[in-house]
């Protein structure tokens, strides 16, 4: 292929890259992709879709477990780890030409290699120079380096899922949402799992009384979650790893079969020589007006994760990617209302946020009521010997509307969901209370949440 001038490059080729290429190709514009990895980005094959496969054997385990425990089923079950890869395997391998060939069929070049600037608008990749009149950077994240003696002894998440055998024992450093996560999968598969977490209170994004709760339930578990433990060191060993850590009662070590990095993620913009395009960036992150646009070089914009927007989520690498189409082919003025989009950390049962923590409601000065209980006696949990469901819900008091809601337990994924569609309508919770679910659902424990 020579080389060639587009409307647009677009680097990457995940969900904000996909939706940008393809909003662009269908509008009549010349587009070309470049991503250095396989094609579909890390949520498709590696993140959110392939670990809620894993998830899926663990739902079975889980089920079991709480059913077992008031004596209803008996029995015991496993998972086959490497069935079960393989049934990961069922959706992730196709994605890649899948998505090539969606590419072609809208006329869109793609090249496999990393891309460089080498001016304001061109680009090198694989020997090739592509000029373009508009960039889009849509590259995703990378795993933060972490201040770790022997740091590269530590396994990337993308390793985890792609582990062709379960180890015995494995070390997550970092207790975000990776950490917690992978410990739960993990833990009922069988390995023996230790979260060490820097600071004493993991997910930080998350409503902290409601993270207690999930830490109980992970501990229950057998996962052995370690808070205020600063990692210091990972070493080779003849029959593993090492772990070193500072904690509270002084340093420990841990022997462990495999450590991982299940820390924080920053965008993945080191390798694209963002200096030799005029680009200006701030420690590891882009300099973007409120329309994703670069605000040192008018041809570059950005959008998800690579942009390092407010909320590093798939459903928003879609919203922002939709603006940058629309402002790429229109007026420029668009921009992304990020109300109301929930955040689930899949864990089981799963820990839900939309909206605002109360600590942030409280800096605000806003005036609001909040009801927070745990309610493992509820017919939702009782019903499947759940021990975790609880609940904090925040209402602005003048005008009624759902400030924010915080779910733990059974369907918290799928119900946070209305909450968040409530906060996007304008909503108020008395509009809630005169909604009619289906009952007994863990929708129709709503009601009886709102203040």
């Amino acid at each position: 292929m020579e080389d060639k001038t587009y409307d647009v490059i677009v680097i990457g080729t995940g969900t904000a890259a996909t939706v940008t290429a393809t909003g662009c190709s269908k509008a009549g514009w010349s587009v070309a992709v470049i991503d250095h990895r396989p094609f579909g980005g890390t949520c498709a094959l590696r993140g959110c879709d392939p670990k809620k496969m894993l998830i899926a054997a663990t739902e079975v385990i889980d089920g079991f477990e709480r059913m077992s425990g008031i004596g209803t089923v008996t029995g015991q079950l496993s998972i086959d780890w490497a069935a079960l890869q393989r049934h990961k395997r069922s959706f992730t391998d196709p994605v890649p030409e899948k998505r090539e060939q969606a590419y072609a069929k809208l006329g869109i070049d793609a090249f496999h290699g990393r891309a460089r600037f080498t001016a304001a608008n061109s680009i090198e990749v694989d020997g090739r120079t592509l000029e373009a009149k508009h960039v889009v950077i849509a590259a995703g994240a990378d795993p933060v380096r972490l201040p770790i003696d022997g740091f590269e002894h530590l396994a990337a998440s993308d390793d985890f899922l792609e582990l062709p055998t379960l180890p015995r024992r494995i070390v997550l450093v970092g207790g975000g949402y990776i950490g917690f996560e992978f410990a739960h999968i993990a833990a009922r598969a069988g390995a023996e799992v230790t979260i060490l977490n820097r600071g004493k209170q993991p997910l930080a994004g998350f409503d902290p009384d409601l993270v207690t709760l999930l830490i109980e339930r992970t501990r229950a578990l057998g996962v052995d979650v370690r808070l205020g433990h600063e990692v210091k060191a990972v070493r080779k060993t003849s029959t593993g790893f090492e772990v070193e850590a500072e904690g509270p009662e002084g340093r420990i070590t841990i022997e462990t079969d495999l450590a991982f990095h299940s820390g924080g993620r920053k965008p993945a913009l080191e390798a694209l020589d963002l200096d030799a395009a005029n680009i200006a960036h701030d420690r590891g992150k882009l300099k973007l007006d409120k329309h994703f646009r670069s605000t040192s070089n008018r041809a570059v914009y950005a959008a998800g994760d690579a942009a390092g927007g407010p909320l590093p989520l798939t459903p928003v690498a879609a919203l922002e990617a939709h603006a940058v189409v629309d402002n790429l082919l229109e007026n420029d003025d668009a921009t992304v209302d990020y109300t109301g989009i929930p955040s689930v950390v899949f864990t089981l049962p799963p820990l839900a946020r939309v909206g605002m923590l109360e600590a942030e409601a409280r800096e605000q000065g806003l005036r609001f009521k909040v009801k927070h209980e745990s309610v493992p006696g509820w017919f939702t949990a009782r019903r499947v010997n759940e021990s975790c469901y609880g609940y904090k819900i925040l209402v602005e008091e003048d005008s009624g509307k759902i400030l924010g809601a915080h779910l733990i337990g059974p369907e918290a994924s799928e119900v946070i969901n209305l909450f968040g569609f409530a906060m996007r309508s304008g909503l108020t919770a008395d509009a809630i209370r005169h909604a009619t679910f289906a009952y007994p659902t863990a929708a129709s424990d709503i009601e009886s949440m709102l203040p």
